[in-house]
């Protein structure tokens, strides 16, 4: 059987949107790849651990509980959240943990598949489609212990918490879209992981994570202006039957992500051979 024989040369005529929907149709061809790579990466996660899956709810638990310790102390005074305080820091938390793990994905997902582009030619696009079911896999097994919570401490059912998916949508959507840009450049300069790692750490502290947007003062302008806030906010607000008021901030930051992404797969899917073949 004669091999295929590929030549690559520069199309410098090519538009954004058939760069745009080349990527989507290699998405649909490579629907069973990314299937399997996601079902081999979710098992690989959890193979050979006794805790299993419960590691998934470890790091936004262990991040909520220390501020709830420290705000029960007295160490960390917060301001009145509106609900009980375990519920709104573990809602920030696991919606942050979310956003970090959506950033980080495409960079995770190409990297660990190294080996694979520099033998095999494959549809790239898949690495980012199987990082993406395994973030909505570890999501939704989070949601149902954020929604435990939720009746564990009084606040019973709300018709917003049927909503909850579509917030955790927007913030993979958010950070897939960052993560992408971000990944052939990473790619290229280790030090840009770091940057990122570090930046990830010191946005937490002026997003409404773990306390509430101040009323007045420097901190409410610089929160009010981050775009991650609406993400967090309305994710928490839809948990514990309060009204959005970030809801139109939250919707034009997702109107504004849809183009972004489209410009991201571009970027990823034009940069990611040129990166593979130096």
């Amino acid at each position: 059987m004669p091999l295929e024989t590929r030549i690559y040369q520069k199309e410098s005529n090519k538009r954004i949107g058939k760069h745009f929907g080349e990527s989507l149709k290699d998405i649909w061809n490579s629907r069973f790849l990314s299937r399997q790579l996601a079902e081999r990466d979710i098992k690989a996660q959890y193979r050979q651990s006794y805790l299993g899956i419960i590691w998934a709810f470890i790091t936004p638990l262990a991040t909520a509980a220390v501020w709830i310790i420290l705000n029960l102390t007295g160490t960390v005074n917060v301001t009145d959240t509106g609900v009980p305080y375990p519920v709104f820091a573990f809602t920030g938390t696991l919606i942050w943990s979310i956003l970090t793990e959506s950033i980080n994905s495409p960079t995770q997902a190409t990297n660990s598949a190294k080996g694979l582009l520099t033998k095999i030619n494959f549809p790239k696009e898949a690495l980012i489609i199987s990082g993406i079911y395994k973030l909505l896999f570890n999501s939704f097994i989070k949601i149902f212990l954020l929604v435990a919570m939720v009746f564990l401490f009084g606040l019973g059912f709300h018709w917003t918490l049927l909503l909850l998916p579509v917030s955790i949508l927007g913030a993979v959507l958010f950070g897939t879209t960052v993560g992408l840009f971000l990944t052939p450049v990473s790619m290229l300069y280790r030090d840009v992981g770091k940057i990122v790692s570090f930046g990830i750490s010191f946005l937490m502290y002026i997003t409404p994570v773990v306390y509430p947007v101040p009323s007045s003062g420097l901190m409410k302008t610089v929160m009010e202006l981050n775009p991650l806030t609406p993400i967090i906010l309305t994710a928490r607000d839809l948990v514990t039957g309060m009204s959005p008021n970030h809801l139109y901030y939250f919707i034009g930051i997702i109107l504004i992500c849809i183009p972004a992404f489209v410009l991201a797969m571009v970027f990823y899917r034009i940069s990611i051979p040129i990166i593979v073949e130096r």
